[in-house]
């Protein structure tokens, strides 16, 4: 055995931008997770439904680059990996709209000509 990682790209991506595609996935990986732990250090200090969400969207992008990575390495099929990562987007996107309708002026609160 040579010590090499086999990258199982198939027909989706070219042998030659393999590596370039796992240095990616990994860096994303790290970034998310850095994110993550910082957002939970956040919401352990403010422990609000606001910060507590923000906290499981970091999360669900720390799940999605894993996700990519298991596909990478032929754990995760194709099939599953688009499933997973566009249903994350999914709860992502639908997430951050909520925080943003949610979001009101400093000082004023709900029911103030809402």
């Amino acid at each position: 055995m040579s010590g090499r990682v086999a990258i199982a790209t198939g027909e989706w991506v070219s042998p030659a931008l393999a590596p370039l595609l796992l240095v990616v996935i990994v860096l994303a990986t790290v970034g998310t997770t850095v994110l993550f732990v910082v957002g939970f250090g956040s919401y352990l200090r403010r422990r609000t439904v606001r910060y507590r969400l923000l906290t499981v969207v970091l999360g669900l992008l720390v799940v999605r680059s894993a996700v990519g990575l298991g596909t990478v390495f032929a754990v995760v099929p194709m099939t599953v990996h688009h499933l997973v990562e566009h249903g994350i987007d999914v709860l992502i996107a639908t997430s951050l709209l909520y925080l943003v309708v949610r979001e009101r002026p400093p000082g004023t609160a709900y029911g103030d000509g809402e």
